[in-house]
């Protein structure tokens, strides 16, 4: 597999009367077997980029190439089966069981009259399995809090059973153990085979503990990409964030941490 390849990228938000350049002549690989973090502060891009890969934005799509085909040329639902999006908002209107809304994720696999097969829902289990939300199955969606409603927004997703996930803040409403998990679930799907998973985060500490690489942009059209631990440094990141980090390391542990400003006159 050859991965998703942007060439030349920009993005921009605003109206005619007052643009922003979000991503500037961005142009990079993506790789089977990487996880990369998306990073940067709030109103940098990362949602619009993200909507950019999965070829949401049709202004896009002929910069950004998947397999070595550009987005515009794959038909729905040929693409829906090489990669899956997670977007940052979910909304139930109607009462379903857990089991049938991962179930639906699968609507790129059915074939004949579109009925779920033993296949569609043994990929619904195994997606659930992953998460810990297998006693979830018979459980009203109507019926979850904000936390295991995004574990199962999740859970969707990966019963696509696509070799590529986009994931727009999917630990958002999750509480550190329930981050930490799906991280670690997220990464053994990546290495069981040729898989890639680009996600957005704002915890950098997380990003730098479990992506391979970091694509981090500061709102102002720049970007940096690379090894996580190369892109997501105090410096680079302070800059993009507008504030000072600095690294602490402390018995083979290391995290990020804003540096204090004096508050003295």
């Amino acid at each position: 597999m050859i991965g998703l390849q942007i060439t030349q990228l920009t993005l921009r938000a605003g109206t005619r009367a007052a643009t922003r350049v979000l991503v500037a002549d961005l142009t990079q690989s993506f790789a089977p077997g990487e996880m990369w973090c998306v990073a940067g502060p709030n109103g940098a891009g990362k949602t619009t980029l993200i909507a950019a890969m999965a070829g949401v934005s049709k202004t896009a799509s002929n910069a950004i190439s998947l397999d070595g085909r550009a987005l515009s040329a794959w038909g729905a639902s040929e693409l829906a089966r090489r990669r899956a999006l997670m977007p940052q908002a979910t909304h139930d209107a109607f009462s379903a069981t857990v089991l049938d809304t991962v179930m639906l994720n699968r609507f790129p696999h059915l074939t004949g009259w579109g009925w779920e097969s033993n296949a569609d829902r043994a990929a619904a289990h195994a997606a659930l399995d992953m998460l810990g939300l297998a006693e979830f199955a018979s459980r009203d969606v109507l019926s979850l809090s904000g936390g295991e409603r995004q574990r199962v927004a999740l859970a969707a997703t990966l019963c696509q059973n696509a070799p590529l996930l986009l994931l727009d803040e999917p630990l958002a409403h999750l509480d550190v153990h329930h981050q930490i998990d799906c991280l670690e679930a997220l990464r053994g799907w990546v290495g069981s085979k040729q898989r890639s998973v680009i996600f957005s985060c704002h915890d950098l500490n997380l990003a730098r503990r479990f992506a391979t690489h970091a694509l981090l942009l500061d709102g102002a059209g720049h970007t940096h990409a690379g090894p996580v631990r190369d892109v997501l440094t105090p410096e680079r990141a302070g800059a993009a964030f507008g504030y000072p980090l600095t690294l602490i390391q402390q018995d083979g542990h290391e995290a990020l941490v804003p540096v204090m400003r004096s508050t003295s006159p």
